[in-house]
């Protein structure tokens, strides 16, 4: 038996042989262009793009339970069963500060119609830090709770009172070692304040440099304090930002889990509101809205109302309550099946759950009529 041939390394064998050990060019450059398309993949992956992708987020009922636990519960007042659904809708956003967001991301929020990528900025501030929006947002849902907490025990005819307090010290503040959050502001220049605009109005009246007495409460006592103002932005301040306290008849608490941001205040304020009065607003039916809403029953916009209607269209909801402002957005981007209704006050979403409850949502206002 003749034994078979050894080729070396490098060597070319003979007529009609090949050599095993080598590679023809076309071989090389399409190993060399899948080297650079794993390698680029790969790159892909681990840099962060400057946008953000909102998403669809999941709904939650505001008269259901949330991890086992009623998400409203009354203490001190008569509380009445109720049905159906009044959902607050969220979105989810992917990128922003501690997060990446690849061009994987990005291209997959442009071709899904439920999904939006924005400028990183347009969303979140320059130079903020992941845990100070965590902060914020946080914040924001704790004063929308209250605020809605406000406008429903005052539908049922509950007096509320309200304090106006500093709800924060700006760190470079002209008398920031004088001011404290937390303090209730009582007076401005010796004339009694009855909320945050007639504050502003009276230390706007100013000019930048001079000074404005406070008459402030301050863990049980009153303080006067001489506070420097400044200009920023054209405006005359003080370096604070005021915030509302509200002093309600009775215990009511909503535990929303872990969302954050102010958008669910209408929805919170409907679902107080049914549980405080006899019946069922929904009269059964699922409902789904969005909007912010402060201690008068305004309902203001919010953003991301594209993925909500999606999200809301995908829990189960017929209809939907939208603020007045968000209508723009609203036009040719309803979802099929989702009837969109317009509000601009906590009594008209009231008004237009009581006819969605009754089967008359054909005459209420939407953002199209």
């Amino acid at each position: 038996m003749t034994p078979s041939p050894i080729v070396e390394a490098g060597q070319r064998g003979g007529p009609g042989q090949t050599d095993p050990y080598r590679l023809g060019r076309r071989s090389s450059a399409s190993l060399i262009a899948l080297f650079l398309a794993i390698a680029l993949g790969a790159l892909s992956t681990l840099v962060g793009l400057p946008y953000v992708v909102m998403k669809p987020g999941p709904i939650t009922n505001t008269l259901g339970q949330l991890s086992g636990k009623d998400l409203i519960t009354v203490s001190g007042a008569q509380t009445y069963p109720t049905e159906g659904a009044l959902d607050f809708t969220t979105v989810r956003v992917s990128g922003g500060p501690g997060f990446r967001v690849t061009i994987w991301d990005v291209l997959k929020g442009k071709l899904d119609p439920s999904e939006e990528v924005v400028d990183e900025e347009l969303y979140f501030p320059k130079g903020v830090t992941d845990k100070q929006v965590e902060e914020e947002s946080t914040a924001e849902m704790i004063d929308s709770q209250q605020e809605a907490i406000a406008v429903a025990l005052k539908a049922t005819g509950q007096k509320v009172t309200t304090h106006t307090v500093i709800g924060q010290v700006a760190k470079d503040a002209p008398s920031a070692a004088l001011l404290k959050a937390g303090d209730e502001v009582l007076a401005v220049d010796g004339k009694t304040v009855d909320g945050p605009d007639s504050i502003r109005k009276a230390v706007s009246a100013h000019k930048a440099g001079e000074t404005v007495d406070l008459k402030l409460q301050r863990d049980g006592s009153t303080v006067d304090v001489a506070a420097k103002t400044r200009d920023s932005d054209g405006r005359v301040t003080v370096g604070i930002f005021l915030g509302t306290k509200f002093e309600f008849p009775f215990d009511v608490k909503i535990d929303a889990g872990n969302v954050g941001g102010p958008s669910a205040g209408t929805m919170f304020a409907l679902g107080v509101y049914d549980r405080l009065t006899p019946g069922a607003l929904t009269g059964g039916k699922k409902i789904a809205g969005t909007g912010t809403i402060d201690a008068a029953g305004t309902v203001g916009p919010i953003g991301g109302i594209r993925q909500k209607l999606v999200g809301a269209r995908d829990g189960g909801a017929k209809f939907f309550l939208a603020p007045a402002q968000n209508c723009d957005e609203v036009v040719g981007h309803v979802p099929d099946g989702l009837t969109v209704v317009r509000i601009s006050t906590f009594d008209e979403a009231k008004s237009s759950v009581e006819a969605i409850a009754a089967g008359k949502a054909s005459s209420l206002p939407t953002c199209t009529k």
